[in-house]
C-alpha cells in the first residue's frame, strides 16, 4: 500500500475509513474488503491523497464500528465527545447518508437505519441540500453477489472527509478520445503511474515509448511538462490505419498534440519525435523529474529496434536521406529493460523515479527476475493478473545516485545487476500459454460430444 499517492494500487476500494483518534481504534479488515482503516494519518493528509487518488471513492473519519448494531452503538458512545462536539453544535447542519457494499437497500430501509441513530447527540439541523457536515453509515455485505447475508457483516460510521478522483477515469476514458491505438493505456492506470512517479506542477516527464500519448495525458493533467519518442514513424506523426472500428484511415488532426488539446493541457506539450529507444539522442544530462512508460512485449506491439544483422551495410545514397526508412531488427525485452533502466540512471533526476510495465510468466516469477541498478533503488512492485499464465508489474525506482564509472561492470560483481533473459521468451510462453488453453477447451468439446 503506497500512502505518499494512491492509496489503494491497482485493487480499487471503496472508500477509506481514518482514525485520527487513539480511543477508536481501526477494524481490521480483509485483504477482500472494500474497505481500507488507516492510522495515524491527519485530515490535511487525507484530504491531499484523496485530491490524487483514482482508486479510492471517499475517505471518512472513523467514529465507530461493529458487526452489530448494538456494537457499533457501544463503539459510538466511547468516541469523546469533545471530538464530536465542533460538527453537532446548535446553529449548524448536517446529513446522514447510508452507503452499501454488494447489496441495495430500499428507502424505507435506509430511513430506519438512520433512524437507528438517534442516540447520537445532533442538535444541529438536516439540511438535505447543502450540510456543512456530512455522516456516513456504511455497511459491507461481503463480496458474493450470489450469497448476500441478510444482515451486514460489518457497519462503519464516520464523518465524510473527501471524495477521489474517481471521475477522472470516466472524463479521460480512452474511448472517448481524439486519438487512439491498439495499445493506448487505461485511464485509470495512467493516472495510477503518475502518481507512482511523483508527477507535480512543472515536472518534465518523459515517456520513451510514447505510443499514442496517454501517459503524457494524465501526466500532463497534474500540471507537468510532457515529451516522449517513439520507433513508430506512423504512431508519431498520426498517420496510417486507424484503430477505431468502421475506421480504415487517421484523420488530419489525430496526433498526441490533439488528445492533450482536448483535455485543455495542450500548453503542456513539449514535442515528440521519432526516436529509437536502444541509440539514446539526449546529452549526458539530469533532465527529467519521471520517466513512465510502457515498453511493447511483443504481443500487440513488435518490438524492434534500428540496425542489421549484415556485418558490413551499404552506405545510404544522399538524394534518398529524406525518404530513407532505416532496416529494423529484434529488440530482446531483457534489452529493452537494460536500455531503460541505464537511460533513466543516466537522465533522471536525484530523486526523479522510473515506472515501467514489466510482463512476467507467472509460474515462473520471482523477484530476482525484477531489473535493478546500482542507481536505482526499487520502490514498490505491483501486479496486475492478465490472464491464468501471465501477468505484469507495475514497477516503481527512485534515482539515488549518479552513475560512476564502475556501475557499468556492477553486473560482473554482483548477478543481481544481470539482464535476465527469461524475459526474451515471453512471446512464446505468452501464445503458448492461450493455446494449452485452446487444446483443453477442445478436448472438453469432445468427450460432451458437441
Amino acid at each position: 500500500m503506497l500512502i505518499s499517492h494512491d492509496l489503494i494500487v491497482l485493487g480499487g476500494k471503496m472508500c477509506i475509513v481514518y482514525s485520527s483518534n487513539p480511543h477508536t481504534h481501526s477494524a481490521s479488515v480483509s485483504l477482500q474488503s472494500p474497505f481500507v482503516c488507516l492510522d495515524g494519518l491527519s485530515e490535511e493528509d487525507v484530504r491531499w491523497v484523496m485530491a490524487r487518488s483514482v482508486c479510492a471513492k471517499s475517505a471518512f473519519e472513523l467514529w465507530g464500528h461493529g458487526r452489530t448494531c448494538a456494537e457499533l452503538q457501544t463503539s459510538l458512545s466511547s468516541y469523546p465527545s469533545e471530538n464530536m462536539g465542533p460538527f453537532m453544535h446548535k446553529g449548524s447542519t448536517y446529513k446522514i447518508n447510508v452507503y452499501t457494499f454488494n447489496k441495495t437497500l430500499l428507502f424505507a430501509d435506509r430511513i430506519k437505519k438512520i433512524d437507528a441513530l438517534e442516540f447520537l447527540p445532533f442538535e444541529g439541523s438536516v439540511s438535505l441540500k447543502s450540510p456543512e457536515h456530512i455522516f456516513c453509515l456504511l455497511e459491507d455485505y461481503g463480496t458474493d453477489p450470489n450469497n448476500i447475508p441478510e444482515h451486514p457483516d460489518y457497519m462503519y460510521f464516520g464523518r465524510w472527509i473527501a471524495d477521489g478522483q474517481r471521475e477522472l477515469i470516466r472524463s479521460h476514458s480512452v474511448k472517448n478520445r481524439h486519438f487512439i491505438g491498439n495499445t493506448s493505456m487505461d485511464a485509470g492506470l495512467s493516472f495510477i503511474m503518475a502518481n507512482h512517479a511523483k508527477v507535480h506542477e512543472n515536472h518534465l516527464v518523459f515517456d520513451p515509448f510514447v505510443g499514442t500519448g496517454s501517459l503524457l495525458v494524465a501526466c500532463s493533467h497534474f500540471g507537468a511538462y510532457v515529451c516522449g519518442t517513439d520507433i513508430d514513424y506512423n504512431t508519431i506523426h498520426g498517420k496510417g490505419r486507424s484503430s477505431r472500428k468502421n475506421h480504415m484511415w487517421r484523420g488530419p488532426d489525430e496526433n498526441i498534440r490533439a488528445n492533450l488539446r482536448q483535455y485543455g493541457t495542450e500548453r503542456m506539450y513539449v514535442d515528440v519525435m521519432v526516436s529509437d529507444a536502444s541509440k539514446s539522442v539526449w546529452r549526458k544530462a539530469a533532465l527529467f523529474d519521471a520517466i513512465i512508460t510502457d515498453p511493447p512485449y511483443g504481443i500487440r506491439e513488435s518490438t524492434r529496434r534500428t540496425g542489421s544483422h549484415k556485418d558490413i551495410t551499404k552506405p545510404l545514397d544522399v538524394m534518398y536521406v529524406e525518404s530513407h526508412v532505416p532496416v529494423s531488427q529484434a529488440y530482446h525485452l531483457s534489452d529493452i529493460f537494460t536500455d531503460l533502466l541505464n537511460f533513466s540512471a543516466e537522465h533522471l533526476v536525484i530523486g526523479g523515479r522510473l515506472v515501467y510495465w514489466l510482463p512476467v510468466y507467472r509460474p515462473e516469477y520471482c523477484d530476482e527476475v525484477v531489473p535493478l541498478h546500482p542507481c536505482l533503488r526499487l520502490i514498490s512492485n505491483c501486479e496486475q493478473t492478465l490472464s491464468s499464465h501471465t501477468s505484469r508489474r507495475l514497477i516503481t525506482m527512485e534515482k539515488i545516485k549518479d552513475p560512476e564509472e564502475l556501475d557499468s561492470l556492477a553486473h560482473l560483481s554482483d548477478p543481481r545487476f544481470s539482464p535476465y533473459q527469461g524475459h526474451n521468451a515471453f512471446r512464446q510462453k505468452y501464445f503458448s500459454g492461450l493455446n494449452k488453453k485452446s487444446s483443453k477447451e477442445d478436448i472438453k468439446v469432445d468427450i460432451n460430444g458437441e
